[in-house]
């Protein structure tokens, strides 16, 4: 057993009492004043030069190493929560209506302190520093761009050489299991929003306007076939329609219609291409009917993608500490999306998934973002000793 095992077990009972305060205050976007201060009375005490986000509720934490300069390293946690109603019956539920901990960023904040406080104890023997990254925004906004804007990659005076995450899940994998893969990982995120205008009238002589409503029905099926036609099969692209709304009556044909959609991709070639043949897809139909598409592409968060190297590295860290049998490489990527992206487009670094899943049967139990989200907490030592852990050996390799 390491050293950051050892000490990640001393810090087990405190980190898991953080995550559960977390998980009865949970907050929502950028403005995230509860989470933060608990955060802060955790470091309390810590070797660290802490700095408050000017735009958000973050906080970044610099612990400079003792045995000389050397890289720096980024260990990140997200701290926001859901806008979902819990439904999990546990002591430590949510005392925020209509907001929870859906997605187990309460977690990931636990997890972080629990590296800064492993990292702290072993300070005089670290090659280099640590940034640590507690940041907010990731369901909305994006809250990581905003952290890069305001400087956390540059946090120890200098780039940082290394970035590494980790994401809870509470469901599908068994309990302990780490997994994640080279390359994407997790899709881009962007959206299409589609207002078919027309004229109307009547719902007894449609001839008399002209009804949005069945072309906007054909553009949804449309894009469906242009995916199936025009992109390769084995670089994917995920369309989904997943509001559509028009009229007031059933026998009103109305003047407008309208549907949104989110579009995931893997590749920036995918997703410049679906950019362009989307809005022109939804143009040119409308001008065949006679109406006019209001066509809206908004770009997301990019695809998240695991340098190779950094990737490999982390596997063989995990296999080293817990085992072969707690690692599984994903074979495809995941199609849910992540502003860690951002991160991992300026260093070079490793997203990776740990299951928190508390049910015996994980295929049944409810995923991420379900108000039945149930997460086992006692991974949390585990969580805390694999970051300190990467953190110790890329410091060590220079």
């Amino acid at each position: 057993m390491t050293a950051t095992q050892d000490l990640a077990r001393t810090f087990a009972d405190e980190i898991i009492t953080l995550r559960r305060a977390l998980h009865q205050v949970p907050e929502y976007d950028l403005d995230l004043p509860k989470s933060q201060q608990l955060i802060l009375d955790a470091l309390a005490g810590l070797p660290l030069e802490i700095t408050l986000g000017k735009e958000l509720s973050s906080v970044t934490a610099v612990l400079r190493g003792g045995a000389g300069p050397g890289p720096a390293v980024l260990l990140r946690g997200d701290m926001d929560a859901l806008p979902v109603t819990e439904r999990v019956d546990v002591p430590y539920a949510s005392q925020h209506p209509g907001l929870m901990h859906a997605c187990g960023h309460d977690l990931h904040v636990a997890g972080l302190v629990g590296a800064a406080k492993v990292l702290s104890a072993l300070q005089p023997s670290l090659a280099g520093d640590v940034v640590f990254m507690f940041q907010p925004g990731e369901e909305t906004t994006g809250g990581a761009p905003i952290m890069i804007r305001e400087g956390v990659l540059d946090a120890a005076g200098r780039r940082a050489d290394a970035a590494y995450g980790l994401h809870v899940g509470s469901a599908v994998q068994p309990l302990g299991m780490w997994s994640s893969r080279p390359g994407s990982f997790m899709a881009a995120a962007d959206q299409l929003s589609v207002r078919v205008v027309g004229a109307g009238t009547h719902g007894s002589t449609p001839y008399r306007g002209k009804d949005p409503i069945p072309v906007a029905c054909e553009m949804v099926t449309a894009l469906q076939t242009m995916i199936t036609r025009q992109f390769d099969v084995f670089d994917p692209v995920v369309l989904t329609v997943g509001r559509i709304a028009g009229g007031t009556k059933e026998n009103i044909i109305p003047d407008d219609a309208f549907f949104d959609a989110t579009v995931r991709t893997f590749s920036e070639e995918a997703r410049a291409k679906i950019q362009q043949t989307s809005v022109q897809l939804v143009e040119g139909m409308a001008a065949a009917h006679g109406l006019v598409a209001e066509a809206e592409y908004r770009i997301g968060y990019p695809v998240t993608v695991n340098n190779p190297d950094e990737f490999a590295f982390a596997r063989d860290t995990i296999v080293d500490l817990f085992g072969a049998d707690r690692f599984r490489e994903r074979a495809n990527p995941r199609c849910g999306s992540e502003d860690m992206s951002y991160i991992l487009n300026e260093v070079p670094g490793v997203y990776l998934n740990l299951s928190a899943c508390r049910a015996a049967d994980p295929e049944q139990a409810a995923d991420n973002h379900s108000p039945l989200a149930d997460f086992d907490d006692s991974v949390l030592p585990d969580a805390a000793a694999l970051l300190a852990e990467l953190a110790v050996r890329r410091l060590k390799r220079g």
